[in-house]
């Protein structure tokens, strides 16, 4: 592992793993290639495919975007990880909504290793594929919605729950030692990750079911999905 990341001790003085410039490089071309894969798995329409994927790359690049910098605003930041952000898991959620589960699942792992370089330390690699690109690449469930009806919040429901369970696992795996005394570790887990996860989702959730909300929501997907290039296309016809 010397070449992708060197050992080194974090805060609490525990030994972790920290990437090294090649390996920083090897995330990055990991990133692209999800994007790419995405674009590629994408829902087949008929219609213009340059245009299309053109339009995919815009719309996921600016979600991703998005959710990079509203998971810097952060309102509550816990001490071991975690935090309650600006909506930044809904950004996610979109893409597979509007592209399908393939396409949103590839996004969300390009999502997850993209966090992981705002803070490139990390225990085993096994914690690095749980607690990013798997947690991450979650919300990427929302896509199983994509043609149903109230999609948007089913899915984001399915994604939170995706993600949940991820950051489950890896508390009990990983970080169980930080539970108080007398607390078994399970039960710590699914109340400190609740604890951010939880807020967030509620307050989504609230949030894109009112009906202004819900009805820009169908014209942004609009816009990012080839509805709009079909109707454009038969109004030419």
């Amino acid at each position: 592992m010397s070449l992708l990341a060197m050992p080194t001790v974090n805060d609490w003085g525990e030994n972790v793993f920290k990437l090294t410039s090649m390996g920083l490089v090897s995330v990055a071309v990991l990133i692209a290639l999800f994007v790419i894969v995405a674009i590629i798995l994408r829902p087949k329409k008929s219609g213009n495919i340059k245009a299309m994927a053109t339009t995919q790359l815009v719309f996921s690049a600016a979600a991703m975007a998005l959710a990079i910098v509203t998971a810097e605003i952060k309102f509550t930041r816990l001490p071991m990880g975690g935090s309650i952000t600006l909506f930044s898991m809904l950004f996610i959620v979109l893409i597979g909504y509007w592209y399908g589960l393939k396409a949103g699942l590839m996004t969300g792992f390009a999502y997850g290793l993209l966090q992981f370089l705002m803070d490139p330390v990390f225990y085993s690699p096994i914690q690095l594929l749980i607690d990013y690109p798997l947690a991450f690449g979650a919300l990427g469930l929302s896509g199983l919605f994509s043609e149903k009806k109230n999609g948007l919040l089913k899915g984001y429901i399915l994604g939170v729950i995706g993600r949940y369970i991820f950051a489950y696992i890896s508390g009990v795996a990983f970080f169980g030692h930080y539970a108080p005394k007398d607390t078994p570790v399970a039960l710590y887990s699914l109340t400190y990750n609740a604890t951010y996860i939880l807020p967030e989702a509620i307050a989504t959730i609230v949030i894109i079911s009112i009906p202004a909300v819900s009805k820009a929501m169908s014209y942004v997907r609009g816009k990012a999905t080839y509805s709009s290039w079909n109707s454009r296309q038969m109004a030419t016809k």
